[in-house]
């Protein structure tokens, strides 16, 4: 009988590989969607070779891109949940397996000696931001970033009488000036808090949500107008011209201080890479629907 540890271990290894060589259910179907309704036959076209790739990729158990990204986790661990440490500890672990077996890529570069770990991990390697609550589950998402998308991430510090106003210029001016760089059709996401930090970790719980029909609040109207926006610039898929130059743009806010208003924006590629699962204290597992699949 395994160890609650190597419970953790396999299934954070295979929540890896599920990340990599496949995307979301959602991911998949807001692709789709675009693809329909796209113009420019140059643009239908890389979309359908994108959705081509997509099968391609879960039926080889293939990366979907060469660069797996930088090996990011949100936990969160339930207070009654009985190996706290040792989660991470076997967290860590996974990621150093998956790098051997050559599912992930080694991205992890130490910034003074420019020499590459090898294996993923290293000092703040993984990246793991770790929340708390009241139960006894486990519950991790993985969500890899990839240097083209966090290499034209923005964070702006805006007037706060202007907040809102200058934060549909800053939006528009970071998908302008990002153009083919992450690899579009993109997620835009936008934290906005208080704090660079806060509004950095806002910007990336946005991967967290499935795309879906916006409800009628004013925060979802705001997004589809943004998205919308975004959409008339025609930098299209792969930049090379089009209708669709992003999917979704979700935005998560916190509470502001009076004096700042800020920003964060980050991207990611069409290949919106996560995966989500739960791990009971008695070893149980439950694998988000959504993530694990077969296009």
């Amino acid at each position: 009988m395994r160890s609650l540890g190597e419970v953790i271990e396999r299934a954070v290894l295979n929540a890896i590989e599920v990340a990599v060589t496949r995307v979301p259910r959602d991911v998949f179907e807001a692709i789709k969607s675009f693809a329909q309704r796209e113009t420019n036959p140059r643009a239908r076209r890389i979309l359908s070779t994108i959705i081509e790739a997509i099968r391609v990729a879960a039926r080889e158990g293939t990366p979907l891109c060469q660069d797996t990204g930088y090996p990011t986790f949100i936990v969160r661990i339930g207070n009654r949940f009985p190996a706290k440490a040792l989660a991470l500890r076997a967290i860590k672990r996974a990621v150093a397996e998956a790098t051997k077996r050559g599912i992930l890529r080694p991205n992890t570069v130490d910034p003074i000696t420019n020499r590459n770990t090898g294996t993923n991990t290293g000092p703040h390697a993984p990246w793991i931001e770790i929340e708390m609550f009241r139960g006894d589950e486990l519950e991790i998402f993985f969500i890899p970033r990839g240097g083209g998308c966090e290499g034209v991430s923005k964070l702006y510090t805006l007037p706060p009488s202007r907040g809102w106003e200058e934060l549909e210029k800053a939006v528009l001016q970071s998908v302008i000036e990002a153009g083919p760089r992450p690899c579009p059709p993109t997620f835009v996401f936008v934290g906005i808090g208080a704090t660079a930090t806060m509004a950095t970790a806002l910007a990336r719980k946005c991967a967290l949500r499935q795309w879906s029909t916006k409800p009628a609040t004013p925060l979802a109207q705001l997004e589809q107008k943004l998205l919308n926006k975004i959409n008339t610039l025609g930098i299209g898929p792969m930049g090379l011209g089009g209708d669709t130059t992003a999917l979704d743009l979700r935005i998560e806010i916190g509470c502001r201080h009076p004096a700042t208003f800020i920003a964060s924006i980050q991207f990611s590629c069409w290949a919106l890479r996560k995966s989500h699962i739960v791990i009971g204290r008695d070893g149980s597992i439950w694998l988000d629907p959504n993530d694990f699949w077969n296009p």
